[in-house]
């Protein structure tokens, strides 16, 4: 499976896929960035390595009114989450084997594991409460 890109007509279906219990790795970006542009092969890539996990990606312009209220400091920002557990959310050196360990690694934890580490820090419970790509979708759609 490649990734999805998030487009304001297809966010009902891109909610759906995001449904199901399985990781997610997402990767906000702009158009205008080179170094996204670039790495969107690379994510392509990381997407066929992990043909069970979701990967979608989303213009943080064009779908502002989705993650327009995330801080994203730089490009790449990978957000990766287990459901309703985000997992990780930064910015990442644009190098396909680090992105892959890092969703390895991730996916190496057990659902008691991520929960533990959910609430572990503040940085991570901010991003349990404004990360969460399921309830941004899930806000846009109501």
């Amino acid at each position: 499976m490649h990734s999805l890109t998030l487009t304001t007509d297809n966010r009902a279906d891109v909610a759906a896929a995001l449904a199901g219990p399985h990781w997610t790795v997402a990767c906000l970006c702009a158009l205008w960035c080179g170094t996204c542009g670039s790495y969107r092969a690379t994510f392509e890539e990381l997407a066929a390595r992990h043909p069970d996990t979701v990967f979608i990606w989303i213009d943080i312009e064009d779908q502002a009114d989705v993650v327009g209220d995330l801080d994203i400091d730089n490009f790449p920002t990978l957000l990766i989450q287990r459901d309703d557990n985000v997992a990780f959310f930064g910015t990442v050196l644009p190098d396909g084997g680090l992105a892959h360990r890092m969703v390895q690694a991730q996916q190496a934890l057990s659902g008691d594991e991520l929960a533990a580490l959910a609430g572990s820090t503040q940085e991570r419970r901010d991003w349990q409460r404004d990360c969460n790509l399921r309830q941004l979708l899930a806000a846009t759609l109501a």
